[in-house]
């Protein structure tokens, strides 16, 4: 801890000695041949500092280019902010119109700056179709360098277009599982059951199983001793389904009664199970566990703890 404290200490001071440096070398380029026109220090300064920093001259000699690009600037923020509404506009309902809605607004952002470059360019005295041209051969060039980067892009156009999954929907990827929060051009990020956000490239989704498609089964399975009688304990629950679907709010099939699961070393092991959504699941069983517990401790139904029978053999003497 010690040591990072110290290492942020000395960040700052170079950052504070860095901007300090800049900051002389511009009110040289800038002041000194204003406050000493004409002087040996002022030619030095000018000849050397000034050609890098003297912004005056800089502003006086371009400002007509600079508002240029100040409007330039200024269009580009305004179109880019308008079609970004009209995005929202038209995608602000259901989880697939909200994917691609994201998708659009990314769009949007990196056409708007591309289209922003072309134009400062230009005004600055660009040729812009030789700018085109060299563009279209750096994207011949980068086409070979950047192929997962192409893939990613492509797989997430399929992705959305192919309606596999939305944002808000459950996936699990592997052992990984997750609710969709955004899927962009070239990554999608999910969010797992700890709150931690994890970010995949889009070619990297293979074999995704899209988990919020249907409702999902929570399983709640729980014990009972063998010396219940089976039949009455299976009355007491069906009578009571109806008060635990009441207690437990996000089950919206069920709950239903399926029968004894297994006959275990010491127990019978039943089992109880509802329909929900899939992002409910794991909290509907926690639920349901707790209901069944309240329920047999109403009716005293045991619920048995592993047992082990020890025979000891008596030896005569």
């Amino acid at each position: 801890m010690k040591k990072w404290k110290n290492y942020q200490k000395h960040e700052k001071v170079q950052i504070i000695t860095v901007t300090s440096v800049i900051t002389v070398f511009l009110l040289l380029g800038m002041l000194v041949p204003v406050i000493f026109p004409g002087t040996l220090f002022s030619n030095i300064i000018s000849n050397s500092v000034g050609k890098f920093f003297n912004l005056i001259d800089f502003f006086t000699n371009n400002y007509v280019v600079l508002l240029e690009c100040l409007t330039i600037l200024i269009f580009v923020w305004i179109l880019n902010k308008l079609m970004l509404l009209l995005v929202g506009l038209f995608t602000r309902k259901g989880s697939r119109s909200e994917t691609i809605g994201n998708l659009m607004k990314s769009v949007v952002k990196y056409l708007s700056v591309l289209i922003a470059v072309f134009l400062i360019l230009s005004a600055w005295g660009v040729q812009t179709p030789t700018l085109l041209a060299g563009a279209g051969i750096l994207g011949l060039a980068l086409s070979f360098g950047a192929q997962s980067l192409i893939e990613d892009v492509i797989s997430g156009l399929f992705i959305i277009f192919e309606k596999q999954f939305s944002v808000g929907e459950v996936i699990q990827i592997g052992e990984f599982r997750g609710v969709v929060r955004e899927i962009g051009i070239r990554v999608t990020k999910f969010e797992d059951l700890n709150g931690d956000i994890k970010i995949i490239n889009n070619s990297d989704i293979r074999g995704a199983i899209n988990t919020s498609s249907q409702l999902s089964v929570a399983i709640c399975k729980v014990s009972i001793s063998y010396k219940e009688d089976i039949v009455k304990v299976e009355e007491i629950i069906m009578k009571n389904l109806e008060n635990i679907k009441q207690a437990i709010p996000d089950i919206v099939e069920g709950p239903f009664y399926k029968g004894v699961e297994s006959l275990g070393d010491s127990s019978v092991v039943i089992r109880v199970q509802a329909r929900v959504n899939e992002i409910k699941k794991y909290q509907t069983v926690r639920d349901l566990n707790r209901e069944m517990k309240l329920l047999f401790d109403k009716y005293n139904i045991e619920i048995p703890f592993p047992q082990l029978v020890i025979h000891q053999e008596n030896k005569a003497e």
